[in-house]
């Protein structure tokens, strides 16, 4: 850990954590309309999942993407232009929240749907190993993923066919409103991978050195042709599941705990141990985020509201392709 990884990996998540809370001010104030699932505690996994990709990669992300978005590269002006519903947003302001998008970066998007980035990460990767393309494809997706018929069928033929594919599972315990304990026999979730003969691993989600070290190890392993890995990172999100949830299901007291082990506390205190923190200059970070969130904010709120004429665009076929 040099200083200029230390300071890369802190300024991401904290990025990340700022962006989100911006979030909640601009949805409080209806700004930003529609659902909105925020990833704030959940940051060293973006962050060190995107530290161990190439520009060749590509990811397939979940609703609750903005962390992955603004980690993969993706800029703030783009996002929040996109959380506005702008045509300068990364998907033309016709994604929203859930459903971020940038080809450039190789980021195939959001998905409102639970699961549903896993069936199209195994036939990117399908893809790739028919064409003999050095590129790794990572999939994100939360527990409650687990549940669904299209996780056990991409397990099994990204196992099968020995796909260049990296499960991400971010395990924050809670599916929307339900405890893992009461949906899953097996509350260790990288056993249910293993079941399908592949390297699976149980991470700490909360640390950004021990993510970003276990995606590099298993994107080399991929690399080399040894198949498919997973890594379960156990996590915790510090706000509800979307704004709509009035967050009946777990008490203040074991959010409050988690808080007390957040990726940013953490990373923190890892660096005072090493004597890196005072040399990071986090002061300085926090006002170049800042300047980043309100450029951004500013962006949005300057772009370009669709014209009505375009409501049907995308929607039907050209009639000439008919």
């Amino acid at each position: 850990m040099d200083i200029e990884s230390a300071r890369k990996f802190y300024s991401q998540m904290l990025l990340i954590r700022r962006f989100e809370e911006k979030c909640i001010e601009l949805y409080s104030s209806r700004k930003i309309r529609g659902f909105l699932h925020l990833y704030i505690g959940e940051e060293a996994i973006a962050v060190g999942v995107m530290h161990a990709l190439s520009a060749e990669d590509a990811v397939i992300s979940t609703y609750r993407e903005h962390g992955h978005a603004l980690a993969r590269g993706i800029s703030a002006k783009s996002i929040m232009a996109e959380m506005y519903g702008k045509v300068e947003g990364c998907a033309g302001g016709r994604g929203g929240s859930m459903h971020l998008f940038d080809a450039k970066r190789r980021f195939y998007g959001g998905n409102a749907i639970v699961g549903g980035g896993l069936p199209l990460a195994v036939g990117m990767a399908l893809a790739d190993k028919m064409m003999k393309r050095d590129r790794v494809t990572v999939c994100l997706f939360g527990d409650g993923a687990v549940a669904e018929g299209e996780f056990h069928e991409s397990l099994n033929l990204a196992s099968l066919w020995q796909l260049p594919v990296l499960f991400i599972c971010e395990n924050n315990y809670y599916a929307m409103g339900t405890a893992l304990e009461f949906s899953e026999s097996e509350v260790n979730l990288s056993k249910k991978a293993a079941g399908y003969r592949i390297n699976s691993f149980q991470v700490d989600g909360m640390d950004v050195t021990q993510v970003a070290e276990s995606a590099k190890n298993a994107v080399e392993d991929i690399r080399s042709g040894k198949g498919p890995v997973f890594l379960e990172c156990l996590t915790y999100r510090f706000r509800p599941h979307s704004m709509f949830d009035a967050e009946l299901y777990r008490k203040k007291t074991e959010v409050n705990a988690w808080k007390d082990k957040g990726p940013l506390v953490t990373f923190k205190k890892t660096l005072e141990d090493k004597g890196l923190w005072s040399k990071i200059k986090a002061q300085e970070i926090e006002d170049e985020i800042t300047k980043t969130i309100d450029d951004a904010v500013t962006f949005a709120e300057n772009g370009t509201l669709e014209p009505i004429s375009d409501l049907e665009k995308f929607v039907y076929s050209p009639e000439e392709a008919q």
